[in-house]
């Protein structure tokens, strides 16, 4: 069984090009040299130090009305210390460069909590065609980059001292994605780590195992993205972050699935056909997964969260919101019978009408079916009742990292000033 956050062990060649992911020292954000001398002592090494917390979404219950229809799970943060803190103004930021999405947060700890003051999402398709070339194409390196640029400009301003910035699926699986990784950091001053995918799951975890909903059976926790799929089986009941007893990671995500299975979406037969076709290779790639814990999910209490935009999607979808509403989707508990209605309608839908569903739109149209079809096959494998529901992730999860880094550091230095103040020499 794995401990309860994992190292990052990269378990096959190539998987972890960045070879960095989990030091602290790794996390800091380096400002690019600034030409205007107004900026003289402005861009100082940050001190590795740092502390963060969770943020508190709002507690107010949201959902269908009646019973069984849907809960939300409210976040238990008694596992999170209070910390001295940054100096007044400092702020600390992740950074979540994804197959599809860039995405960024910036917050400032505040007491048991911490309060996000800047927040960046953009659709940067950065794996568009890597399933079949094998390469970060042109066009989707310079959409990246204009992100990317966004993101930095925001690191300044914010007075970030402390950020950590990933790079997931796309980057660990193009053959230029070092390259472009060092491009980022030439021309952004972003340095970006390639994380595995052991580390991507871990810190997906990490970041929203608190919605998890309360019960005494097994759960399990995943994560679609643009490329990959993580699936993580965690430990009974227990407080805090839940140990992790297995994982996996499938090459299938949004986009990756979507480019491999093509977009001929001609009649209905055709599209049913496509998503049949994209239920059965997932499938197929979660078998040694669902193998392994088949005793697991026998269990009459079993449990179910996922963090990703499909999910989202599909829970506003339930809720019948006009527009996107993550204090309405965050942490919102749903029947599985429901998202699996919404995932069997949107599959028969033209990529025309899926387009005209609020909270679906140009950029999910022609992706969201691949996302139904990887969650099916995440309902088969692990037939829970509901499906909670998360709207965070690998970025919570990295500012969560960063707080038990200092956590463990402030622990470090009281036990040094005790040693100290009792006569015996350090070690």
């Amino acid at each position: 069984m794995a401990e309860t956050l994992p190292p990052d062990r990269n378990r096959s060649a190539g998987k972890n090009r960045g070879g960095k992911s989990g030091k602290v020292a790794d996390f800091r954000y380096k400002r690019p040299p600034q030409p205007d001398s107004r900026t003289a002592g402005g861009g100082r090494e940050p001190r590795a130090k740092g502390v963060s917390g969770e943020a508190r979404r709002a507690g107010r219950p949201v959902g269908k009305n009646g019973a069984g229809k849907a809960a939300r799970v409210q976040p238990d943060l008694a596992d999170i210390g209070a910390f001295k803190g940054p100096a007044h103004g400092e702020a600390y930021a992740a950074l979540d460069l994804g197959t599809n999405n860039c995405r960024l947060l910036i917050a400032r700890p505040s007491g048991r909590d911490f309060t996000v003051i800047d927040a960046f999402s953009r659709v940067v398709r950065l794996g568009e065609g890597l399933a079949t070339t094998g390469r970060l194409s042109d066009a989707a390196m310079d959409r990246t980059l204009g992100a990317l640029t966004i993101c930095a400009d925001k690191l300044q301003r914010r007075n970030v001292r402390l950020a950590r910035s990933v790079a997931t699926e796309a980057c660990r699986r193009a053959s230029n994605g070092p390259e472009f990784i060092e491009r980022v950091r030439r021309e952004t001053g972003i340095a970006l780590d390639i994380i595995s995918a052991e580390e991507e799951a871990r810190l997906a975890v990490l970041g929203c195992h608190i919605l998890l909903e309360a019960g005494e059976g097994p759960a399990v926790i995943f994560d679609i993205g643009g490329g990959s799929t993580e699936l993580v089986l965690v430990e009974a009941g227990g407080k805090g972050v839940p140990r992790i007893l297995d994982w996996q990671s499938v090459p299938w995500g949004v986009v990756s699935l979507t480019d491999t299975v093509g977009r001929s979406e001609d009649s209905e037969a055709a599209r049913l056909a496509r998503f049949a076709r994209m239920r059965e290779m997932v499938s197929e790639s979660f078998a040694p997964f669902a193998a392994r814990v088949a005793g697991a999910a026998q269990h009459p209490d079993i449990r179910l969260l996922g963090t990703s935009g499909t999910v989202t999607t599909l829970a506003s979808l339930y809720l019948e919101l006009p527009s996107y509403d993550r204090k309405a989707v965050d942490g919102l508990i749903v029947p599985a019978p429901e998202m699996r209605g919404i995932s069997a309608r949107l599959a028969v839908m033209t990529p025309f009408e899926r387009a005209t569903l609020p909270c679906i739109g140009q950029d999910r149209a022609d992706l969201v079916v691949a996302g139904c079809a990887i969650l099916e096959a995440i309902l088969d494998l692990w037939p829970a009742r509901r499906l909670g529901v998360a709207d965070r992730g690998i970025r919570e999860g990295i500012l969560r990292s960063i707080m038990a880094a200092e956590r463990q550091s402030e622990r470090s230095l009281k036990a040094l000033k005790s040693q100290r103040g009792n006569g015996r020499p350090a070690q």
